[in-house]
């Protein structure tokens, strides 16, 4: 899918902090526009306008943010199940195999769990959910495990085909 938001980036400022190693920095400067146009807009809609390769960074983005601060339930509490179908898909599609299967482990332990995990929760039932899902334990120590790795093989697509992240 092509993309129908291609904000400018220094390609030449990108290229060499990929060059140099400089991984997070690269992250940033193909995430951060994507993000500040997100929040212009308002809606989520906006991700449909983005190339497969966006979309994945985007959607990644949100996916390391929630699960960084509280595992995949914090993830699915905060709704953003909604986004793991197309990643899975779209991970496979650059090689990540790995963290595609993670993913889908996600997925599948929500649909077992729909009525419980989809819920709106308290403070004190949201707490209780760790409880309750231990197989998250295990889940979020595999997504830990493979995330740089995930991360590294996200920019190495990115660096591949960088026309389809800026203009």
């Amino acid at each position: 899918m092509v993309s129908n938001f291609l904000p400018p980036v220094d390609k030449e400022k990108i290229n060499l902090a990929y060059k140099n190693l400089m991984y997070d920095e690269v992250y940033e400067m193909l995430v951060e526009p994507l993000h500040e146009e997100l929040y212009k807009r308002q809606t989520f809609d906006f991700i449909d306008e983005l190339s497969d390769g966006q979309q994945l960074l985007l959607a990644y983005d949100y996916l390391r943010t929630q699960v960084g601060q509280g595992g995949f339930i914090q993830f699915i509490q905060n709704g953003y199940i909604g986004l793991l179908p197309s990643m899975i898909e779209q991970l496979m599609k650059i090689g990540s195999k790995e963290m595609a299967v993670v993913l889908d482990d996600v997925l599948k332990v929500y649909v077992l769990n729909m009525e419980q995990l989809g819920r709106q929760t308290t403070v004190e039932e949201f707490a209780k959910l760790y409880e309750e899902f231990k197989e998250f334990e295990i889940i979020d120590q595999r997504y830990m495990e493979l995330n740089l790795a995930t991360e590294k093989n996200m920019l190495d697509y990115a660096m591949q085909h960088l026309n389809e992240f800026s203009a």
